[in-house]
Parts: structure tokens; sequence; C-alpha cells
């Protein structure tokens, strides 16, 4: 959000690599506008402590110095993640509570309380000369939330006649009607499966979500059973929340994993990562029979208690598959709820609107289909096209005292991040590795005799990950020896040259004769 040398970021998150991103971890934004104008960065004003709402902070703040406003509980969550990743970095946290005014320049941001699937979730006001842009963040409208903190229904109405000049709206859930249920509704039904279970019951979900893990402490307890933590993240929030009182834990509930082995497995629930499919994740290790502290047995039942991110249900049903063949119950879906989504179902979106009545709309923090039936809804509630946008990344949307439109491209885009910490994985690097990963690679090392310009000795072929048919590599040797042998001596010694033909000669054989495309590396060893 800008007006004129002001600037203030909502929110700064990243999301999940598909499947084609072989390597990589996470996806965050392209900052090049902000860290352009950095000087004009007034704040981070962050929402909630959710990764796709925190997770790139850690790479705009090696890029830039700007305090970060949030909650005490937003800070209490991500300032170890934050100085984990940035160790020499002093970092600038600016507490809030729901209902201050931060100034920002010629801007000022009022967070309002509103319910979500972790505690002191916010939407942002965002006063302009021009009116308010209210940011909703993730919401729900659930009015019987654990924590017992409703959504600030009255403020949104408020704002609403002080004059909303556009509501940017959550839109994630609008394919669903109706109202989403309560975040209470998911206790009947993890206390029916507890019930149920002869042995262990796990259960998986996000290491944020506060409000399940709550659900599981009191229904073990009131079922005689004790609870161990298995994930370091897990582990890390649930600490930090029990200190600031956001998660009471029945006392004698809790035990450290390693004690669970004095209970019977009938007295036991185990709380886990892993509800995503990550590779090192707790839960899959698990699934492989890899995990050294904890080994799934037959007769335990895992609650699968979260919504798949889009993307991951192949890495989830994967690791569904293999507690189920190791004796495993696994309970994914149930008629009384085991989870329930922290975003708006249709209805209560519409509430938001008819709650602010903004004079513009535009849903975000969705995909395309969902932007899509959100205008469709907007325009049945009498909202003419010219006043509902749809939002695209790197798009500004340019508001004044008469009008609106879409102004001119700025930079904006994914940065790809793999293990190595390193943002900036390029399209060059993932195309190499789905390469090898679909048809292998093939080595060509040609030795050189630099000071005659002649061949040293026979170009040698090394294949990994290659399955052609029998013969095609020496095929490949003859017509890349006969191109060699044709070059003259200064052809020979130019080694670009020869990269250039090896590679080109070996690849487009291999693709002629067997259709497949193996990365070909041709290494020029100077003698």
């Amino acid at each position: 959000m800008r007006e004129g040398d002001d600037i203030v970021v909502i929110d700064c998150g990243l999301s999940f690599p598909t499947e084609e991103m072989l390597g990589i971890d996470i996806v965050v934004p392209d900052f090049t506008y902000l860290v352009q104008n950095k000087e004009k960065v007034r704040g981070v004003f962050l929402t909630h402590a959710h990764e796709d709402h925190v997770g790139g902070l850690p790479y705009l703040l090696r890029e830039i110095d700007v305090p970060i406003y949030c909650t005490e509980f937003t800070q209490a969550l991500i300032r170890q993640r934050l100085e984990e990743k940035l160790p020499h970095k002093q970092l600038d946290f600016r507490i809030f509570k729901p209902g201050d005014i931060i100034e920002a320049g010629k801007l000022s941001v009022e967070p309002v309380r509103v319910t979500h699937s972790i505690p002191e979730n916010c939407s942002m006001a965002i006063r302009t000369t021009h009116g308010i842009v209210l940011f909703t963040g993730d919401f729900k409208f659930d009015f019987t939330p654990v924590d017992g903190k409703l959504a600030n229904i009255t403020r949104f109405g408020e704002l609403g006649r002080e004059g909303v000049l556009i509501l940017l709206s959550d839109s994630t859930n609008v394919e669903r009607p109706g109202w989403g249920p309560s975040e209470r509704a998911v206790s009947e039904g993890l206390r029916k499966v507890f019930g149920e279970a002869e042995g262990r019951v796990l259960l998986t979900t996000f290491a944020s979500n506060i409000h399940r893990m709550q659900q599981v402490y009191e229904i073990a307890a009131e079922m005689g059973r004790k609870v161990a933590v298995v994930g370091r993240r897990m582990e890390q929030n649930l600490d930090t929340c029990e200190r600031l009182g956001y998660v009471r834990i029945p006392k004698g509930t809790r035990i450290r994993l390693d004690e669970a082995r004095q209970y019977p497995d009938n007295k036991l629930a185990i709380l886990t990562t892993g509800s995503q499919g990550e590779p090192m994740s707790a839960l899959v290790q698990m699934s492989k029979g890899e995990y050294g502290r904890l080994q799934i047995k037959a007769g335990d039942t895992l609650i699968y208690s979260a919504r798949p991110i889009p993307g991951n249900e192949a890495a989830i049903w994967r690791t569904i598959n293999r507690l189920f063949d190791q004796g495993c119950r696994v309970v994914y879906e149930s008629p009384t709820p085991i989870h329930v989504s922290g975003h708006a179902y249709q209805e209560e979106l519409k509430m938001m609107i008819n709650l602010t009545r903004p004079y513009y709309l535009a849903p975000v923090h969705g995909e395309p289909r969902h932007q899509h039936l959100y205008q469709e809804i907007a325009r049945n509630m009498g909202y003419p096209d010219h006043r509902v946008f749809t939002m695209k990344d790197g798009i500004p949307l340019m508001m004044d005292d008469t009008s609106a439109h879409q102004g001119e491209a700025v930079p904006a885009g994914r940065v790809l991040v793999d293990s190595s910490g390193t943002p900036g994985v390029t399209d060059d690097v993932l195309r190499d590795r789905n390469n090898i990963a679909k048809d292998g690679i093939v080595v060509v090392t040609v030795p050189i005799d630099m000071t005659k310009g002649v061949l040293a000795s026979d170009p040698a072929f090394q294949a990994r990950g290659f399955h052609g048919p029998e013969g095609i590599l020496d095929a490949a040797y003859d017509v890349v020896y006969d191109g060699l042998t044709s070059l003259s001596r200064d052809e020979l010694r130019d080694t670009n040259r020869v990269k250039h033909d090896v590679s080109d000669t070996v690849r487009k054989l291999v693709q002629k004769r067997t259709n497949l495309r193996p990365l070909v590396l041709p290494i020029i060893v100077e003698v």
C-alpha cells in the first residue's frame, strides 16, 4: 500500500513449490520494488503468524531494514525463526494490540480483531487521504472460538460508516456455501475418534494450529490419556504458547516423548508435524519406519486434522498409504468434523461486505477461480463491474477521489529457494533438474592437447539415470569422434565451440532415436 512517499507492507509470506519445482523448498516474493523504494517503507504489518503470511520475512529483512509491527503472540512465534535465519540482524519488533492506531507517514494502520485458526489474528484498516483500505487477512466469523475472543464485528460496522474505499477480502473458501463450522465443532469429532481408539492416538496438524492442540490436550485429559509432542517446531510453539497463556494444558497431561514408554498404548496421544507430507517431518519418517524416536504400531489411530495445501496431495496420500500398510488406522474424513477451515464461507464473505460497505471490492488470498466466483457474488449483491477488480501480481490498483484503475506493472514475481537457503534458483536450473530426473544425464569428457590443437585421447562417455536402447551411446561416440576429428587445430582450441558442438550433437542424436532428452554435460580436459 503506497501513498506518496509512504509505503506500508501487509504480511510477507511464502508459498510452497509445485511438483515440477524439483529440489525447491519454498517460494518467496520478488522484493525488487520494495528494495528500490526501501527509504519509503514505513513498516511491515503482520495479520497473523501463519507461514504463508510471515515466512518470507527473513528474505525481505536481508534486503532492507524495516520495523515489524505485530501482536505479542505473533512476535513470540516468529522471533526465534527469524533469529535462526538472521543471526546477526537487529530485529525491530513493535508490538500492537487490536484497536491501536499506528502512524506510518501520511498513512495510519488500525488492526481489527478477527477470528481464524490461530490466536491474535487481525484485519488491517489503512487510512489514506481518499478513504480506508481494509485488508481482511485470513478470517472467518466464529461465534464460539476456542480462546473465547470474538471478531470485533462492531468495529467493522463503524469502519463501514466512516467510509471504506476498498475491501481486499480473503476468498479462499468462496466455493463453499453457507457458514463455516466453528473451531469448537472439532472437539466432538476428536472426542469420538479418541473414544473408539484401542491403541495410541496420533494427530497431525500444522505446528501453528494452537487451537487444535488445545483441544487435543483437553480431550486427552477427559479420557485419561497423556500427550507427547513430536516435531521441533510444534514443541517450540507449544512451549511459547503455554508460557504466554495461549494454551492451558491440564495438569499432568503433557509428557516428554521419552516418557511415553512408561504408559500403555490406550493411555497415550501423540501430536506430530507432517500434515503436508513434508519429507523430513516426523510423521513422514514414521510412515517409512525411519524415525528413531517413535515407530508406528498396528492398532495405532492417526487423525489427519488439516487441509492439504494445493500441490501437496500426492505426498500426503503416499504417507497415509504407508501408515495403513503398517496397521495404522487413519481418519482423514468424518461425519463429525475432525478439522474445520479458518477461512470464511460464502455467507461470511457477504457479511463482511455488508458490514463494511466498501465502494470498491477486490478478492485476494485466493486462486483465479476463487476471485472469479467472489466477483460473481459481488455482482449479485449489486456491485457493478467497474467497482470490482481482479488483482494480479505486479499490477497496482490506482485510486483517487473519483476513480480507480489498474496502473503500469512494477517488478514482481516468484523467487525460488532450495535447501541451500539461497534465493534465486533459475528456470535454467529447474529445467536441468527436470531433465535429469526424467531422462538422466550423459557426461562426455574430451581430452585436448592445447599445445598441438589435437585430441589427446578418445572422448569418454558416462551416463547416470539414462536408459536408452543398447548401442545408443556407442553411436553417439562415433558421431562425436567424427565431428571432433574434422575440426581444425584452432577450432579444437576453442573450448566453448567444442562444448557446444558435443552437447548439440549428442542431444540431437539421442532425441531423434529415443525421444529422450537427457542433460548432456561436456567436460573439456586441457592436457
